[in-house]
């Protein structure tokens, strides 16, 4: 059995029940802009984003695997580990 919803991104935020988190998310983004306009090396480019994920890039890590495994589970696949 195949379902397709045909949705826009919000409307299918909303019937998650997710929150809306798009102020937070533009607070975020112009923060990350306003520090990397002042970075003067792609060194330090790249430390400024580490600092702003959550725990670093652990967190970019354990964020990207919870995503996977989000994916896998709603098409029915099952982990190889």
């Amino acid at each position: 059995m195949n379902i397709e919803i045909d949705c826009t991104p919000e409307e299918a935020r909303r019937f998650m029940g997710l929150p809306d988190v798009s102020k937070a998310n533009d607070v975020y983004v112009d923060s990350l802009v306003t520090a990397m306009k002042g970075a003067g090396s792609l060194d330090q480019v790249q430390d400024l984003i580490k600092g702003f994920a959550p725990m670093g890039e652990i967190g970019l890590k354990m964020f990207q695997q919870i995503m996977d495994s989000g994916t896998k589970a709603a098409f029915g696949q099952t982990s190889t580990k």
